[in-house]
């Protein structure tokens, strides 16, 4: 039986690093001027402005709350139910409303920027967020403090992400899912394969790629493969030589589309046939569309991440937020998800719980990595404040066609 993460050391280092990492998910390079722009817009932060007040948490009298996620996340049944989350409901009387709002970190933080600054509602009392983009929420004062009487089961949280360098202690965050980004193609029409980034850009290949808008994981896996550790402190110059080649793919027609999570909708009609994409998200659509499309982490290697719960500053449902975090914390529940999420799942006892699930998946190197896994993958290294702007905007520019 594949061993539980918290139990080699290696293993525990690399999944730690991972709590600095991203994912995004939506800047289809068709119309990308507006998204580039929202995306610019993201990249700043305010300064010379004091952190807002917690809103006064009205949960007793209120038993609703509002979770916004990103699309694929969650178990579903034939039916579009989800499970675990009509459990949860029936079990604490909290009627949910989960919102499949986030396509990308940067878009909907430039959504609910103006609420943030000003401590108000932004119509969700739970957020799940890349460890990059929490970091920047926590620093500015934009998360509640978790009340941990209210998560018991925090306890089961894998202890390798208790302490992060953005929220040490896990005072204002909880992981939710983790997992890799690498490569995928659609078995079909590709059946010969493809193992590294630069099977990417083969000519036969030209205007049937995908990549992801997140800049981390798309220039990340440019990196890997060009011998750089985006874990350790890489330089400008390698940043842009990865930058290069980015721009080189979208200039001459390689690339057709840079996006966040509707990449899969260009994989199932097949305006896709090869892309850079994230681990969890093809074992979903080899289960909804059949079985076509095959993901690897790429030869050079691939990037690891993990997307947290928050709770907004301007909630008022802070303790129905918390009693949902706890509810997903214990092992069943959480082996369950993961069981349809294919994600790496933070929760200690889910392996073993898996095993009651299906066997198989306690033994999937997707949910439940060992050493081997983990070692073909990096987590791209926390950014300045100054790299940040400079890198993003350099992005971007490359989106803009710039």
């Amino acid at each position: 039986m594949t061993r539980q993460l918290s139990e080699d050391p290696i293993i525990r280092q690399l999944v730690a690093q991972a709590r600095r990492s991203q994912l995004s998910r939506r800047a289809v390079l068709a119309g990308a001027g507006a998204g580039a722009t929202a995306l610019a817009l993201a990249a700043c932060t305010p300064s010379g402005t004091e952190a807002p007040t917690a809103a006064t948490d009205n949960s007793a009298n209120d038993p609703t709350l509002n979770w916004a996620n990103w699309p694929a996340y969650l178990d579903e049944d034939d039916d579009g139910n989800n499970p675990t989350l009509d459990a949860f409901i029936a079990e604490t009387g909290i009627a949910v409303n989960y919102l499949v709002d986030i396509d990308d970190n940067n878009t909907y933080y430039a959504k609910v920027r103006d609420q943030l600054v000003l401590g108000r509602d932004i119509g969700a009392d739970l957020v799940c967020l890349t460890d990059w983009m929490c970091n920047r929420w926590i620093r500015l004062g934009y998360t509640q403090a978790l009340n941990d009487a209210n998560i018991p089961n925090k306890a089961n949280l894998n202890p390798s992400l208790v302490d992060v360098s953005f929220d040490p202690g896990r005072t204002n965050s909880l992981p939710w899912q983790g997992g890799f980004a690498g490569i995928a193609w659609n078995k079909e029409r590709v059946p010969e394969g493809i193992r590294t980034v630069s099977d990417l850009w083969k000519p036969e290949f030209k205007g049937r790629v995908g990549v992801l808008s997140e800049m981390r994981d798309t220039i990340g896996v440019i990196m890997s493969e060009q011998g750089v550790d985006i874990s350790s402190d890489f330089t400008e110059d390698q940043f842009q030589a990865a930058l290069d080649v980015f721009r080189e793919q979208i200039t001459n027609g390689q690339i057709r589309n840079v996006a966040g999570n509707s990449y899969l909708d260009d994989l199932v009609n097949e305006d896709t046939l090869v892309a850079i994409c994230w681990s969890g998200d093809i074992t979903v659509i080899n289960y909804e569309a059949g079985d076509k499309w095959e993901f690897m982490i790429p030869e050079g290697g691939g990037t690891l991440w993990n997307d947290n719960f928050m709770i907004p500053i301007g909630s008022t449902r802070k303790t129905n937020a918390e009693t949902l975090m706890n509810y997903y914390y214990e092992p069943e529940v959480a082996a369950e998800v993961a069981a349809w999420v294919n994600y790496i799942t933070p929760v200690e006892g889910a392996q073993e719980a898996m095993l009651a699930i299906d066997p198989d998946l306690a033994e999937d190197q997707l949910i439940f990595p060992n050493a081997e896994t983990l070692s073909q993958v990096k987590v791209f290294r926390g950014l300045t404040s100054a790299e940040e702007q400079s890198f993003d905007s350099a992005f971007q520019a490359v989106l803009l066609g710039a």
